[in-house]
């Protein structure tokens, strides 16, 4: 018994002949009747009685008319289920955003994109360290991120280059160096530093550290925050200067002013979204096509001042 049998049934049934149904849906009367009686054969029993006047439904036929709607209406349903599922119109999604790019209206404009285009996508959104989302990419219970990342030497990271950020250099509103912005690293050497721990985000940290060894400057760190919301909210307190990426702009802190300076923004900062190279999730692929179009658009490029 196949699907297009039951399809021609209830198309007999509902016009009430073979050649009605014949004209209604395009096929030959005698291909129409051949399968009409394959597929009594194949049920080993009669569906219509013939008789001079055309035909009619015998008691099995009756019957197979409630079945076959029940089937082809499933059939139907799970069909249209598995192409959405194919093409990602449904499904979930995981997304890690590194904490500070979480408040860059960017970031915002692209999920809001994505939830206009995929509604009845599941997605998942966490704040979420370059160096977890790494962790968790590999491990493969994330399904993308937008993350820092230099080089996957392992080739087991997919990704696509979103934007660079530059450095600033975040100094409490009522500090000396508020007041008098340095024009050098050398200036500030001696002045209380707030940093990150390495393992949180070991490509950040790294490119940073390099760049530090390249201009001779060497903080002296006096305090550690576990993201770069905990590290602002300690500048915030007075309790030190620190350096974060230009997207913390994003999310003005109290208490906390940026400052722009040559040296540092040198030192450029990918961010990328990233994603397992062997992941053939199509809601994935959506996502990366639509941050292309971002991209595209140039979207990712400004940020606030």
């Amino acid at each position: 018994m196949e699907f297009r049998q039951l399809r021609y049934f209830l198309a007999i049934v509902d016009a009430g002949s073979v050649s009605a149904a014949s004209r209604r849906i395009h096929i030959a009367q005698p291909a129409l009747t051949r399968q009409m009686k394959l597929l009594e054969q194949d049920l080993e029993t009669q569906l219509f009685e013939r008789h001079s006047r055309g035909i009619s439904l015998t008691m099995t036929g009756r019957a197979l008319v409630e079945y076959a709607e029940e089937l082809l209406g499933r059939h139907d349903e799970l069909k249209g289920r598995l192409t959405a599922l194919g093409r990602g119109m449904t499904g979930r999604l995981s997304l890690a955003v590194t904490v500070t790019h979480l408040w860059m209206p960017q970031v915002s404009a692209l999920l809001r994109d994505f939830r206009q285009r995929y509604p009845s996508v599941a997605m998942e959104v966490a704040p979420l360290l370059s160096g977890p989302q790494q962790e968790r990419l590999r491990e493969g219970t994330l399904d993308a991120g937008l993350l820092y990342l230099d080089r996957d030497d392992s080739n087991e990271i997919a990704s696509l280059k979103v934007r660079d950020d530059r450095l600033l250099l975040a100094l409490p509103t009522d500090s000396h160096w508020a007041r008098h912005p340095p024009e050098r690293l050398s200036q500030i050497e001696q002045t209380d530093f707030v940093w990150g721990f390495r393992h949180i985000s070991p490509e950040y940290h790294d490119r940073v550290a390099r760049h530090f060894r390249r201009l001779d400057f060497h903080p002296r760190i006096v305090q550690y925050g576990a993201d770069n919301i905990a590290i602002l909210s300690m500048v915030s307190a007075g309790l030190g200067i620190t350096v974060v990426p230009d997207s913390a702009c994003a999310n003005p802190m109290p208490g906390v002013v940026f400052q722009r300076m040559e040296e540092l923004e040198r030192c450029v900062m990918p961010l990328h979204l990233a994603w397992r190279a062997d992941n053939d999730s199509p809601t994935v692929a959506n996502l990366a096509a639509l941050v292309k179009d971002h991209l595209s658009s140039a979207s990712f490029e400004a940020l606030p001042s």
